[in-house]
C-alpha cells in the first residue's frame, strides 16, 4: 500500500505517519531525508529520533531515495519516508539541471513497484502566495509536480490539519 499524507508545517503529519506505521504490526524502517545544516534543523531532527520507538530501523538518505526505498522494500516491512520536500530540497541545492528530474522520475517510477506498505510523509506548500526569489518558485513548483503525480499513484492521500486528518482518496484514516 502507497500513501501520500501532506500538511503544513507543525500540522501532525508526521505524527499520523509515526501512527499509521506503528500500527501497521510490520517492522518499520524510517527513511530520513534531512541535512542538519543549522541548529534549528538539528533540534527537529533530535525531536524526531527521541519519538520514534527503538526498534525502528533507520535510513538516512538526502538523495538517492528511489534506490534506497528498492534495497529496503519487503512484503512484510513498512517503510515511513519524512519527508518528500526536504529531499527535493536537498536535490535542488546539489542540483546541476539533470539530477533532479532523474532522481524524481526514478522516485516514480520506482514507487507505484515497491512491496510492502509505503508511508511519504511531504509539506503541502501551495497554499501560501507564489514565493518571489527563482529558487524558491522553483522549489515550490518541485514539490507540487511531486506531490500530483506521487497522489495519483497512491492508494491513499491524507492532507493534516492542526492534527486533524483529512482522507483526500482512498480509505479514511
Amino acid at each position: 500500500m502507497l500513501e501520500l499524507i501532506l500538511g503544513g508545517a507543525r500540522s501532525g503529519k508526521s505524527r499520523l505517519a509515526e501512527r499509521l506505521a506503528r500500527d501497521s504490526g510490520l517492522p518499520v524502517t524510517y527513511f530520513a531525508t534531512a541535512q542538519a545544516g543549522d541548529g534549528e534543523m538539528s533540534t527537529r531532527i533530535r525531536q524526531h529520533r527521541e519519538r520514534r520507538p527503538a526498534e525502528w530501523g533507520l535510513v538516512e538518505e538526502p538523495l538517492r531515495l528511489a534506490q534506497a526505498l528498492r534495497e529496503q522494500a519487503a512484503p512484510d516491512r513498512c517503510l515511513l519516508v519524512d519527508c518528500l520536500t526536504l529531499w527535493v530540497t536537498n536535490l535542488l541545492l546539489a542540483d546541476d539541471g539533470a539530477h533532479l528530474q532523474h532522481e524524481i522520475n526514478e522516485l516514480l517510477a520506482t514507487l507505484p513497484a515497491l512491496p510492502g506498505r509505503i508511508i511519504l510523509v511531504s509539506n503541502e506548500t501551495g497554499l501560501g502566495v507564489v514565493p518571489l526569489g527563482e529558487l524558491t518558485r522553483r522549489y515550490v513548483d518541485e514539490a507540487g509536480w511531486l506531490h500530483q503525480a506521487v497522489a495519483e499513484c497512491s492508494e491513499r492521500v491524507v492532507f493534516t490539519v492542526a492534527g486533524l486528518p483529512i482522507t483526500l482518496k482512498g480509505e479514511p484514516v
